[in-house]
């Protein structure tokens, strides 16, 4: 067997024909997971507030239905893809992911008369194996906006967990805890967005 690209692997069938399985995700409990997934040919997936709203609240739906046994670290959506990072208990994401996105395309495509597939292929999923990737990548997804010049500072950008992080909140979605323990716990907010922010005035010098 050998690999030929991120999603899919050659293998053979008993007839010695070539066939293409999807590779399994790597996964283990309790792990951390970087989640992309984009809209098919790049459309857009998100077209006014009410769209931003549904997802979140097809995650907290998804959440509850899995009696919390996956902890959402993190979020940016962005136009036309998301990112989320995800920490799992007993159970890898598919499920989970598979039902957000089959209610939400339902719905949008229902909303905009739309046909076809709304995500491109399957979601992509990145293990996050040590406490300096988590921290990371983290920063790389709330400055996704910034980075696409949407907003000058990620805390202007409303469709992300970073306002979470930076100011008090109560929000039903996300579980700042485990980032924020990185940092000192009677300042770690502002820490953590100093952590963030550090890397807009670097790419800026």
């Amino acid at each position: 067997m050998c690999i030929t690209g991120k999603n899919y692997n050659e293998d053979y069938n008993k007839k010695g024909e070539l066939i293409m399985t999807r590779k399994k995700r790597e996964w283990y409990q309790e792990a951390k997971l970087h989640v992309i997934a984009r809209g098919n040919h790049r459309s857009d997936i998100f077209k006014d507030k009410t769209d931003y709203e549904l997802y979140l609240n097809y995650l907290q739906e998804a959440n509850e239905y899995y009696d919390y046994k996956y902890h959402i670290v993190a979020y940016t959506l962005m136009t036309n893809h998301i990112h989320l990072i995800i920490e799992t208990e007993d159970k890898d994401i598919s499920d989970f992911i598979k039902r957000v996105h089959s209610r939400y395309a339902w719905n949008f495509n229902k909303k905009y008369n739309y046909i076809g597939h709304l995500f491109q292929d399957r979601y992509r999923s990145e293990l996050i194996d040590t406490d300096k990737y988590l921290l990371e990548s983290s920063r790389y997804i709330h400055l996704n906006p910034v980075k696409a010049k949407m907003v000058e500072l990620p805390e202007d950008y409303e469709w992300s967990s970073y306002n979470q992080y930076i100011i008090i909140t109560k929000d039903r979605i996300v579980e700042c805890d485990k980032i924020l323990s990185y940092f000192k716990k009677d300042n770690c907010r502002e820490l953590y967005k100093k952590f963030v922010e550090s890397s807009i005035i670097s790419h800026t010098l």
